[in-house]
């Protein structure tokens, strides 16, 4: 079969790579891909706009495909699912209406209200100035959000009260786009990990993949602004046993079920962002439409099923007939990113090593880089990620490091501490 991914980072690197893995698979188209998946061999990038929805299904359509993967969170707020499947295209991605779960926080946080999931206190608001008073009267710690897509960047954890209100006038004067300063989220400032729970769906059945933990931070000790995430590892061992059969019962089965509710049918994947307490209990702090970024870097190297058969079970409601199997160890990778990220960057800077890090046992998943002639450029602020597996977290960890010191670019940039939790300070 052939399977159209949609998207250009490391996530979709990663998602080509694992779907080239079985024998099934005769070719992956990316659109538009990047310099990772250019060379993945039986993988071809296709340089269309990932919202140029007529021109992906004429590709589709022409090329045989299959079944059309979508990676990122904006074309599926946009309706790329809805459109392709009129079509009449197989697609793994939530309709539309489904993805406001993760393109609206306020919409998202009545839903976790309604049926009763267990999530931070919060508050939305429409204008600046009470939102501003609201703070003030409630004190720092707080956390301030916009409303809608972000690129993982919206979310203020305000130490001050001062922080509190630069955040919300950043929101409100259209900082992260104006689709995301529609309204202010204020929201409890809850201490402990944050652990990342993604699950498949085929609106019926409901399967969490393995619990990850990423690292949002761009300064070591977790430190600084947030990112996109500087790194993640797998299986996260905060998430116990007793902690993912609460999840699935207390979060996952009620979000489909309150989808439902609302007539949403809603296949793909679910992915709630926890907060897990000192004390071992959690609240859900967001839901997101598609599959994570780090968390998927770590996620699909660990499984053992043929991927395929998982997002074709989900499109086609088959899902509690197909077993989800894990191979034995742990997955961790490091993002080297671009200097002045998450803020200011430069592009266009050489890579250097990466078939140096590949022969050291690593695996690297392109997140921001392309081909010019025959140079690799960096065109991202997150560039690579680079991943070990092993028998456990030092193995994983120490065979990402020892790919990540052979990778050079100008200005390279990545946290030296990432799984610092699970195996001690580096």
């Amino acid at each position: 079969m052939k399977v159209l991914v949609v998207g250009n980072g490391g996530r979709e690197h990663a998602i080509c790579w694992k779907l080239l893995q079985s024998p099934r698979i005769e070719q992956v188209f990316c659109v538009p891909g990047n310099g990772g998946t250019a060379t993945l061999s039986r993988c071809q990038n296709v340089p269309l706009n990932v919202n140029d929805f007529p021109a992906m299904a004429e590709l589709a359509h022409r090329e045989g495909i299959s079944l059309v993967v979508v990676g990122p969170e904006v074309p599926l707020a946009n309706g790329i699912t809805d459109y392709l499947q009129s079509q009449g295209l197989m697609v793994f991605g939530p309709t539309r209406v489904g993805a406001q779960i993760e393109a609206s926080k306020a919409w998202a946080k009545t839903l976790m209200q309604e049926a009763g999931i267990p999530t931070a206190h919060a508050t939305v608001f429409t204008q600046a100035s009470a939102a501003k008073s609201y703070v003030k009267e409630h004190g720092a710690p707080i956390v301030i959000k916009a409303d809608g897509l972000a690129a993982g960047k919206g979310v203020t954890v305000a130490t001050s009260l001062n922080q509190a209100v630069e955040a919300i006038d950043a929101i409100f004067q259209g900082q992260f786009g104006l689709d995301a300063a529609k309204f202010v989220v204020v929201e409890e400032c809850l201490v402990g990990q944050e652990v990342s729970v993604l699950a498949l769906t085929d609106g019926v059945t409901i399967c969490p993949l393995l619990p990850a933990q990423d690292h949002k931070r761009i300064g070591e000790g977790d430190t600084g602004e947030n990112t996109g995430g500087m790194g993640a590892y797998a299986p996260a061992p905060i998430a116990t046993p007793e902690l993912m059969a609460r999840v699935q019962t207390e979060v996952l089965d009620r979000a489909i079920a309150a989808l439902k509710a609302q007539g949403i049918d809603y296949r793909g994947v679910l992915y709630a962002g926890l907060m897990v307490s000192p004390d071992g209990d959690y609240k859900v702090l967001e839901f997101n439409c598609r599959f994570g970024d780090p968390e998927t870097q770590v996620i699909l190297p660990m499984l053992d099923t043929p991927l395929e058969d998982l997002l074709l079970a989900c499109v086609q409601r088959t899902l509690s007939a197909v077993p989800i199997r894990w191979k034995s160890g742990a997955a961790a990778t490091v993002v080297a990113s671009s200097g002045g990220y998450p803020g200011h960057y430069d592009k266009g800077k050489v890579i250097h090593g990466i078939a140096d890090a590949e022969a050291q046992g690593a695996v690297v998943f392109h997140a921001g880089t392309q081909l010019q002639d025959e140079d690799l450029l960096t065109d991202g602020g997150r560039v690579l990620n680079v991943t070990g597996v092993g028998a456990d977290f030092a193995a994983a960890l120490g065979q990402a490091y020892t790919g990540i010191q052979n990778i050079y670019f100008e200005d390279i940039y990545y946290r030296r501490d990432i799984g610092y939790r699970v195996i001690g300070e580096r």
